[in-house]
């Protein structure tokens, strides 16, 4: 796809059609026109890379004579430090995947936007460029002078609780009304009144995303069956037996430090790049239990627990929240040919089926990792979660 990428950018400096505008990135008119009304192009530059989408800086005028910097999404390392200081952002990607991911990420954030909007960036548009061929897609939102640096942890407990409280799904299921990607990797996030069963497709379906890329692993095969025939209606379904009612609640879906942004003068948080669907909320969490995120110290699900009072059976939190880190380790493993986190997910595994779902008594050995045992300190006990949500 970066070929391809390539061929778009060089092609359309072939066929600048503004040379009012400066820089060397030349805009398509379909980004122009997607821009607020009346605001003036003063230049657009190439910046940054992306593995499948250009990005660019655009700087420009407000009707009211104010300046405005416009920016595009850049990759930026973990260690690195992100000074994102535009108002708008857009991207461009290629093939049919590209539309698929724009309008998805459109979407997710404008599902976000609407029921926090403090939260995030505002969406702009999304769409396709004039463009003849190939064709190409870009999404525009606003964006903010914001660092990468590790979130506040009560702040970030307070805002995410806030989202999940105040969302309400439009037909009172889980899922979402278009597909949505977590990175370049599409969800199978179908309407569905059950969140066991909606949970399974999910899983499912990216279990399957892993397979393409790294092949068959048939012990992984094997407890993953067990995990969705047995272990997940027994620990998901107790979250809606005995009288047990769950809400559907609007989840960013990739909520990763890097996808968290802190606003340098005002120190508020924002959050983007979103693959959103409507989940049990703990679903959320899932990713910070990850050995390959930096949100899995402990006081980050503490300080969220203080805020949204952890679902019944409590004593069983630890589980469902290692459970849906699986989901998280999986998809990185789809897109990381080789990586040892899918061999966390397969221990994950190992864990929930002899504990819930053994056959006739007997365990699978995991071989537990020291990765695995590491972890353990970052992990929250049945005890305190229970002392948390009291």
């Amino acid at each position: 796809m970066a070929q391809t990428v390539h061929t778009v950018q060089a092609k359309q400096l072939d066929e600048a059609i503004h040379p009012d505008i400066e820089g060397n990135f030349p805009l398509d008119d379909a980004v122009i026109a997607a821009l607020p009304p009346g605001t003036k192009v003063l230049s657009s530059d190439s910046y940054g890379s992306s593995a499948w989408s250009v990005t660019a800086r655009i700087t420009a005028r407000s009707p009211e004579g104010h300046p405005k910097r416009f920016f595009l999404k850049v990759g930026v390392n973990s260690d690195q430090e992100r000074h994102l200081v535009s108002d708008i952002l857009f991207q461009y990607a290629t093939e049919d995947s590209g539309k698929a991911q724009l309008h998805g990420e459109f979407l997710a954030m404008s599902e976000l936007h609407k029921t926090l909007p403090e939260l995030t960036p505002k969406p702009q548009a999304w769409g396709k460029l004039d463009l003849k061929s190939p064709p190409t897609y870009f999404f525009l939102c606003d964006f903010v002078d914001i660092s990468d640096r590790l979130p506040d942890p009560i702040l970030l407990g307070v805002r995410i609780s806030e989202l999940h409280k105040k969302s309400t799904s439009p037909n009172g299921k889980f899922g979402f009304h278009v597909p949505t990607y977590d990175g370049r990797l599409p969800q199978t996030v179908d309407w569905d009144s059950s969140w066991p069963a909606f949970f399974s497709k999910l899983l499912a379906g990216i279990a399957r995303l892993d397979v393409d890329t790294n092949g068959e692993w048939e012990e992984l095969a094997t407890v993953l069956e067990r995990t969705l025939s047995h272990v997940v209606p027994r620990l998901l379904g107790a979250l809606e037996s005995d009288g047990r009612v769950l809400k559907p609640c609007l989840i960013h879906g990739d909520l990763w430090e890097g996808n968290i942004g802190t606003e340098y003068e005002t120190g508020n948080l924002y959050i983007f790049d979103s693959c959103a669907y409507y989940a049990h909320n703990e679903m959320e969490l899932g990713m910070w239990r990850t050995e390959h995120h930096r949100l899995k110290a402990k006081v980050y699900k503490r300080e969220y627990m203080r805020n949204m009072e952890p679902s019944e059976p409590i004593e069983e939190w630890d589980d469902r929240n290692r459970l849906y880190s699986v989901k998280t380790k999986l998809m990185y493993s789809a897109h990381v040919p080789g990586t040892s986190v899918r061999h966390q997910a397969y221990e994950d595994l190992c864990y929930l089926v002899n504990k819930y779902a053994s056959w006739s008594g007997e365990s699978v050995d995991p071989s537990i990792s020291s990765v695995d045992r590491t972890l353990e300190e970052t992990h929250i006990s049945p005890t305190e979660v229970i002392e948390v949500g009291s």
